[in-house]
């Protein structure tokens, strides 16, 4: 590799200091500055530190340029400026260092015909948040007829029990009543303890369940029902049979 040495005066540093610039005619790096200064005694520095520490308290280098060997006075004037200024690091905005978490909007760019945009299904498919214990809203408000007579309401079955803080038999009906209208699976109550849910409804509640405790029907459970609708069917057609004849 060969070089070409430049040497001058250097103005920047006390007399008797010189300046070498040593410029690389040949290699990858052909063209590059290396830049030097030697000493009055032939001692060679090729860094801004290393000439502090050779001169120590004997000459201020604040504003002198290492690649240049002079003097910046802008430097010089940005120097005293700082050293009325108050060096509080409370006073220094934070700087956000971490990239951002949010999710950027993007164009979906097609190269090809037969190319196909993948849904991320990382984690499920997102549905709308439900509100937990919407039936408490509805308390207080009864349904009544055209003749402001308020509905009897319908008694639950002893074995069904709420689940839930502070939750009336007629949370109860409004509960059951959504789920069958817009559940699609069977109705079997929380899975979870009562106790569970108290803790934290948020996460061991089951939305698309009624707020009741998790119900099991026995056979003599389904005996009873049945007895119940023959005997309404029986009352019924006894109903338009009276209603039917003699009744008009």
């Amino acid at each position: 590799m060969s070089f070409e040495k430049r040497r001058s005066d250097c103005t920047g540093l006390p007399s008797g200091w010189m300046r070498e610039e040593v410029v690389r005619k040949s290699g990858l790096s052909a063209g590059k500055t290396d830049v030097y200064y030697i000493s009055p005694d032939g001692r060679k520095f090729r860094s801004k530190p290393q000439l502090a520490r050779h001169l120590g308290d004997l000459y201020d280098l604040t504003a002198f340029d290492f690649r240049t060997g002079k003097i910046v006075h802008s430097s010089i004037r940005k120097s005293r400026r700082m050293k009325g200024l108050r060096h509080d690091s409370s006073l220094v905005l934070p700087i956000r260092q971490t990239a951002s978490i949010f999710k950027q909007p993007v164009t979906v760019i097609r190269t090809q015909p037969q190319s196909k945009s993948r849904t991320d299904l990382k984690h499920g498919p997102q549905d709308p948040p439900k509100q937990l214990f919407w039936e408490k809203n509805l308390q207080g408000i009864d349904a009544c007829d055209t003749s402001e007579n308020i509905f009897k309401t319908i008694e639950l079955p002893k074995n069904l029990l709420g689940v839930g803080p502070d939750l009336s038999e007629e949370n109860l009906l409004q509960s059951i009543a959504a789920a069958l209208h817009l559940s699609n699976e069977p109705l079997l109550g929380q899975g979870a303890s009562k106790s569970a849910i108290d803790k934290n409804p948020g996460v061991n509640i089951n939305p698309g369940q009624p707020l009741i405790q998790k119900v099991l029907i026995s056979d003599e459970d389904v005996r009873r029902q049945e007895h119940r609708v023959r005997a309404a069917r029986k009352k019924l057609q006894e109903a338009l049979e009276y209603w039917g004849t003699d009744g008009l």
